[in-house]
């Protein structure tokens, strides 16, 4: 065997042990268990040593980052709203509000809550402790306000609203998700539905679409 071959072949089983690591990850976290967030345990359910977590990842930071960068690759960048200049500002709202909601009982978000819940709140202490964790949760953020802007690159809309609605959006729907699995008589749909027209009526004062 040549020694390139040999090379080909370590660097094989190499990426086949990181994605093991980061399937045991997603496994652990997405249980929703506190106690999963520890590299320990990932590298116990990955049937690893925290040595081999290290050699892949060089710490649980990276452990973390490369989880995050691996979702972010998976769900394949920004979501995509297709439609034509002609449709409602309420249309396009209504189709991010759904995709949220359809993706809030993932096990990839899931998987994001777990960890998020174990990190520091406060951002600099996160950055601190955290740096590459950190600096991927921020691309993550950066990926979707561009996907809050690209569905309405097209409509005349104050940019500044649309920030305020991409900003808005994660935590009211994280709301709604939490009412929807506690005993409740709250109507979700109408509440969707009224986040849904509350919203687009926002940015639509900005257009002339909300003006008679």
């Amino acid at each position: 065997m040549t020694a390139g071959a040999d090379q080909h072949r370590r660097n094989r089983r190499g990426d086949a042990t990181r994605a093991r690591m980061l399937a045991a990850a997603l496994e652990c976290l997405s249980s929703g268990d506190p106690d999963a967030v520890s590299a320990n345990h990932v590298a116990k359910r990955a049937g690893a040593t925290w040595g081999a977590v290290k050699y892949q990842f060089g710490d649980v930071d990276g452990l973390w980052a490369a989880v995050l960068d691996h979702l972010e690759e998976r769900r394949g960048g920004p979501l995509s709203f297709p439609g034509s200049a002609d449709d409602a500002v309420e249309a396009r709202v209504g189709q991010i509000i759904s995709a949220l909601w359809r993706g809030l009982d993932s096990p990839d978000a899931r998987a994001i809550d777990t960890l998020r819940m174990a990190l520091p709140r406060e951002r600099a202490e996160l950055e601190q402790k955290f740096p590459r964790t950190a600096e991927a949760l921020a691309s993550w953020q950066v990926s979707w306000v561009a996907t809050c802007q690209a569905a309405f690159a097209d409509l005349d809309l104050d940019p500044e609203r649309v920030r305020e609605v991409a900003a808005l959006l994660p935590g009211a729907m994280r709301g709604l998700n939490s009412e929807a699995h506690l005993s409740t008589y709250s109507d979700l749909d109408l509440a969707r539905h009224g986040l849904t027209r509350s919203i687009a009526a926002y940015l639509g004062e900005s257009s002339g679409e909300g003006r008679s």
